[in-house]
């Protein structure tokens, strides 16, 4: 995928660059760029190739919880 290399590349730049703002910008457009093309790869994975991208978002969910990353607990809970 050409934006996560783009991506790569751009963190790469952030860590020489003495000013971080502008870099920290272009690393937020890259991150944009590669979320997109993932969602659009899912929808093609489910429209083209009948994959259950439910179901596939359903154990990425449970993933998470299991690790610790996302809670169901409302805010404060």
């Amino acid at each position: 995928m050409e934006e996560a290399g783009e991506l790569a590349k751009t963190i790469l730049t952030l860590r020489a660059e003495s000013e971080r703002g502008p870099a920290l910008g272009r690393v937020a457009l890259d991150l944009l760029d590669v979320a997109q093309t993932a969602i659009t790869m899912m929808y093609v994975l489910e429209e083209q190739y009948g994959v259950d991208t439910a179901g596939a978002l359903e154990q990425h969910l449970a993933k998470l919880l299991d690790k610790g990353y996302l809670s169901l607990a409302g805010p404060g809970g």
